[in-house]
């Protein structure tokens, strides 16, 4: 009996073409909670950048990719920061090497070395760039994601010996969401579940980016996207069809209602 879903946002809930939730998916989740189903958002992006979830209803978020989870009623079920020693070597770093960052917290987010990359993912997430600072002013915030603008070449050095407190977590070839080492949507669900008293074999999770992965094969039930890619896939135990056509109300549907 499944007793939680979790879901990604971008690409699995949230449309790149429309930037919003499917009618159907909003709907279907609903009818899940009135059968007594507990829904969860969870998602790469920091609280601030959650801005597109209109009438959707869900118990709680689980934000940047596991390492904050709060529920609707304001419980905080766990807030584990980016280490202050790693964003403190990540601004030094950015003195002589000024690559694109952006630094959240769970009530804001700043950007320090703006590019037209930034741009460019910005556009694809429909969000406003936030405010441009000093990489200094970033010292005294409760970081809880480091949004880095470096390639995948540049990852291996930038987390050994910058970020090294740090997991990275890419989805976008032009980014790494870096978040607090030993974190992940997988563990996010584990603490759901102690939180709850829900066995992992109860719970399932929708999802179609890298960041997805680990969370698709630790829930009981993954399922991924029909736009997610041949290596998301195969982390999933079923495949349903894209966000545009219906994907997450076409597997709830199939999965848990018509049982």
């Amino acid at each position: 009996m499944t007793k939680a879903l979790f879901f990604d946002i971008d690409g699995t809930l949230v449309s790149f073409k429309t930037h919003s939730v499917p009618q159907s998916a909003i709907d279907a989740i609903h009818a899940a909670r009135q059968a007594g189903i507990k829904v969860f958002i969870a998602t790469g992006r920091p609280l601030p950048f959650i801005n597109n979830l209109g009438g959707l209803e869900y118990d709680g978020i689980m934000s940047v990719n596991g390492a904050s989870i709060v529920l609707c009623d304001g419980t905080v079920v766990l807030h584990k920061p980016v280490p202050k020693d790693d964003v403190a070597r990540m601004v030094d770093y950015q003195k002589t090497c000024p690559i694109a960052v952006a630094y959240a917290t769970d009530r804001t987010a700043v950007v320090t070395h703006y590019n037209g990359k930034f741009q460019e993912v910005f556009d694809l997430l429909n969000l406003d760039i936030p405010e441009a600072v000093d990489p200094e002013q970033v010292l005294g915030m409760d970081v809880m994601q480091v949004i880095a603008f470096f390639s995948a070449e540049e990852e291996q050095h930038i987390m050994g010996s910058v970020l090294s407190g740090c997991t990275a977590q890419r989805w976008h070839p032009f980014f790494a969401d870096c978040i607090c080492q030993g974190t992940s949507k997988a563990t996010g669900i584990d603490a759901v579940c102690d939180y709850y008293g829900i066995d992992i074999s109860e719970t399932m999770a929708f999802g179609d980016g890298g960041n997805d992965m680990q969370m698709l094969a630790h829930a009981g039930m993954g399922v991924a996207m029909g736009n997610a890619s041949d290596e998301v896939k195969a982390c999933a135990d079923y495949v349903t069809d894209t966000v545009d056509d219906d994907g997450i109300a076409k597997a709830i549907v199939h999965l848990l209602l018509d049982k």
